[in-house]
């Protein structure tokens, strides 16, 4: 039987050494890598082209949402489960919506994360209880109550939400380019363009936007 390779990403070493142990208790799973930030993991699975990618939603310079529709371009056949902290009904509809195979919090990651990786091995997906009402109630057009419309959010495109998650890092201008491959002045188009859109005057706003939208970790 194939020996089921593995690329595990969240930046904090102890959280990674956690995973590796656990999965790496399974017959025949290998840990073929370790990522400490999304731009990384991103990289390593395009050198590496591991079975399945395990990729913490809150990740520094590239999150995990990011980090997916990235990986979905450099190796497509990757299976990716993404682990978070939260489950607001927001952020399962965006995981949904990036291809993940998989989402499951880190609360429950000790029971359920070997159950997951075996779904999604299998070809079968693993989500969260809650991900199968949003379908439902986005199918509906609803938010859950009865009739309801479904709140319309202000839609950043993957370019501009990098460009959020950089900027509320407190990167600046020029560190935003250098991290996306822009020029300069590139990058200062987008950060003006996003500050427009989402209504937002100052970096601390757009910080706390981060926040709300699980962009970043508080």
């Amino acid at each position: 039987m194939p020996v089921l390779r593995i690329l595990v990403a969240d930046d904090h070493e102890l959280v990674r050494h956690g995973l590796r142990t656990l999965l790496e208790t399974q017959p025949g799973w290998q840990v073929v890598a370790e990522a400490k930030d999304g731009m990384e993991a991103v990289k390593k699975t395009a050198e590496l082209k591991p079975d399945i990618v395990v990729l913490d939603i809150g990740m520094p310079q590239l999150n995990g949402l990011g980090a997916v529709r990235k990986i979905a371009k450099v190796h497509p056949s990757a299976k990716v489960l993404i682990l978070s902290m939260h489950e607001s009904d927001n952020l399962v509809r965006e995981v949904l919506q990036t291809g993940a195979r998989g989402y499951v919090t880190k609360s429950s990651a000790s029971r359920e994360l070997i159950s997951a990786v075996e779904a999604i091995q299998r070809g079968k997906t693993y989500f969260v209880p809650r991900a199968d009402q949003i379908v439902l109630d986005s199918y509906r057009g609803t938010d859950g109550r009865e009739g309801a419309p479904l709140e319309k959010r202000e839609f950043l495109t993957p370019r501009q939400k990098e460009v959020v998650q950089l900027i509320a890092e407190g990167r600046s201008s020029k560190e935003v380019a250098a991290a996306l491959g822009l020029s300069v002045k590139t990058a200062e188009t987008h950060r003006a363009n996003v500050m427009r859109r989402l209504g937002c005057h100052s970096v601390s706003e757009l910080t706390r936007y981060a926040i709300r939208n699980h962009i970043i970790d508080p």
